[in-house]
C-alpha cells in the first residue's frame, strides 16, 4: 500500500487515485533562460523516480512537466546576448534535454510550453475577474485579490495576517493589497506581447501552471510536485487561481523535494555557489550524479561537495562490480514476494524511500559477491532498474571517463599486455612498476582466474 507525504496536510497518507488504476501528475519544470544546475537535477531525478515507481506499481501514469518559455529572465538574457527570446528558448530547451538524457530521465508524457497556452490563460483570468477574485488595474495589469480567496495560505501554513506583518516591499499603487499578485502584465516596449481584453501584454508566471496542468490533467488531479522553494508563493498562488476559478479542489497530493546545499549552505545563483549539470558532468558520469541524488530520500536536504560525489561514485562502482563478468539470465520480471524484493517494495511504498531501497541494493550486491548467484544478480539489476540504475554493461561504467589527461582504454590495455609479458618472464619489479604507474593515473588493476581486468579509480 503506497503512502506519501502530502505537504497540504503535513502528514503521510495512503495514496488513493481519483480514477482507479490511473495517476495524473504535474511537476513544475524549467524556466529556460540558462543551463540547468544541480538543484534542478535533484528535482528532475526525484520526480523521475516517483514516476517510475508509480508505473512499476501498475498505474497508468500521465506525467506532465512544463516549460516556462516567457518570463523576465528570458527576455533580459536574450537582450544581453543579442538574440531573440525564441532563439534563447530553443537553445536552452535542447541543452535541458541533453542534460536530462545524461541523468537517465524518462521523458514526461507531455511537456507543454507556456506560450502555447496563452489563450487558455486569458480565459482563466477572465473567469477570475468574473468571480470577483481578480481585478484589472489602471496600468493595464490584472491582479489576483488574495483576500477574496478564503483558503489562501493553506499549503504553506502562512496566514494573510502573518504575510501582511512580514510585508517589506514598497506599496504598489496599482494593487488593492500589497499581497495581491499579477496575473497579466501590460506590454512594455520591445517585449513579446499577446492581445487580451486588457490590452497587449503577457501572462504572469503563476497563471501558467494552473492552465497547463488543467489542460492536460483536468481541473482536479492526483499529484502536483516541485522543489521545496515553489511551495510559496508559486504553488500557493496556483491553488488560489485554480480553486478560485473552478470552485472545487485542485490537487489531492502535493509533493516537494528538498534542497541541495553546498558545504551546508543553500545553493543559489545569488550566492555564486551553484554548479550547472554540465559543470559536474565534466568530472562525473551522469549515472553517478543520479545515484548521488537517488540514494537520499527526496524530501531530505542533500549536501553537495566533490568528496560526496566521489563517495557516490565509489558506491555505484561497488554495485556495478558485483555484476561484472556475470552472464545474467533474461529478466522475467520482479517477484515481489522474494524477501529482498519485498523489502525494496516496502521502502518505496513508504513515501518513495529510496534511501532504504538503495540499502537493499547494497545488501543484495554483497550476497552476489559471496555467492555469484545469477538469480540474485538478475534481481539486483532489475531492482536497480526501477531507480534508473545499473542498466549499462558493467565494463562500460567501470572503464568510462577517459577525459582530458586520462589514459585511453587502448593505452591501458597496452600497458596490461606489457605487464602480462613481464609476469610471464617473472620480471616482478617491472610488473609492479606498471601496476603502480597505472594506479597513479587512476586505473585499478584486478587479477583473477580469467585474467586481469581494470576500472577507473
Amino acid at each position: 500500500m503506497l503512502t506519501l507525504y502530502n505537504t497540504l496536510t503535513r502528514q503521510k497518507e495512503v495514496f488513493q487515485p481519483i480514477e482507479p488504476g490511473k495517476v495524473r501528475m504535474y511537476v513544475c519544470g524549467m524556466t529556460v533562460y540558462d543551463l540547468c544546475h544541480i538543484g534542478h537535477a535533484r528535482m528532475l531525478a526525484a520526480f523521475d523516480v516517483i514516476y517510475r515507481w508509480l508505473r512499476e506499481s501498475g498505474y497508468d501514469v500521465t506525467y506532465v512537466r512544463n516549460i516556462t518559455d516567457i518570463e523576465d529572465k528570458i527576455i533580459n538574457r536574450a537582450l544581453e546576448r543579442g538574440i531573440t527570446p525564441e532563439q534563447l528558448v530553443e537553445e536552452t530547451i535542447a541543452d535541458m534535454h541533453q542534460d536530462a538524457a545524461a541523468l537517465g530521465l524518462l521523458p514526461p508524457t507531455h511537456e507543454p510550453r507556456a506560450t502555447h497556452h496563452v489563450e487558455g490563460m486569458i480565459r482563466l483570468i477572465e473567469q477570475l475577474v468574473q468571480n470577483g477574485k481578480a481585478y484589472p488595474a489602471a496600468n493595464g495589469d490584472v491582479y489576483y485579490a488574495v483576500r477574496e480567496f478564503e483558503g489562501y495560505g493553506k499549503l504553506s501554513g502562512r496566514t494573510l495576517d502573518k504575510l501582511r506583518a512580514g510585508e517589506r516591499v514598497e506599496i504598489d499603487p496599482n494593487k488593492r493589497d500589497p499581497l495581491d499578485f499579477v496575473l497579466w502584465k501590460a506590454a512594455k516596449p520591445g517585449e513579446p506581447a499577446w492581445d487580451s481584453p486588457w490590452g497587449p501584454g503577457r501572462p504572469g508566471w503563476h497563471i501558467e501552471c494552473s492552465v497547463m496542468s488543467c489542460h492536460h490533467l483536468g481541473e482536479h488531479f492526483d499529484i502536483h510536485g516541485g522543489g521545496e522553494d515553489l511551495q510559496f508563493p508559486h504553488h500557493e498562488n496556483e491553488i488560489a487561481q485554480s480553486e478560485g476559478a473552478h470552485g472545487h479542489k485542485y490537487v489531492n497530493y502535493w509533493l516537494h523535494n528538498g534542497f541541495i546545499n553546498v558545504d551546508g549552505e543553500k545553493m543559489s545563483k545569488s550566492l555564486g555557489n551553484f554548479f550547472t549539470i554540465r559543470d559536474v558532468l565534466q568530472h562525473f558520469d551522469g549515472e553517478v550524479i543520479r545515484f548521488f541524488i537517488v540514494r537520499s530520500h527526496y524530501r531530505s536536504p542533500v549536501n553537495y561537495t566533490d568528496t560526496i560525489l566521489q563517495d557516490a561514485k565509489q558506491g555505484l562502482t561497488r554495485l556495478y562490480t558485483a555484476l561484472r563478468g556475470l552472464e545474467l539470465p533474461a529478466s522475467t520480471g520482479i517477484d515481489w514476494n522474494q524477501p529482498m524484493a519485498a523489502r525494496f517494495k516496502a521502502a518505496m511504498d513508504d513515501d518513495f524511500n529510496t534511501s532504504e531501497a538503495v540499502a537493499v541494493l547494497f545488501e543484495l550486491a554483497g550476497e552476489v559477491n559471496k555467492t555469484h548467484d545469477l538469480q540474485q544478480a538478475r534481481l539486483l539489476k532489475d531492482l536497480a532498474g526501477v531507480l534508473g540504475l545499473l542498466q549499462r554493461d558493467p565494463e562500460d561504467f567501470l572503464q568510462a571517463g577517459a577525459g582530458e589527461g586520462e589514459l585511453s582504454a587502448q593505452a591501458i590495455e597496452a600497458l596490461i599486455a606489457e605487464r602480462k609479458a613481464a609476469r610471464a618472464s617473472r620480471n616482478w619489479a617491472e610488473s609492479d612498476r606498471i601496476r603502480d604507474a597505472l594506479l597513479a593515473q587512476g586505473v585499478v588493476l584486478e587479477d583473477g582466474p580469467q585474467g586481469t581486468t581494470w576500472r577507473r579509480a
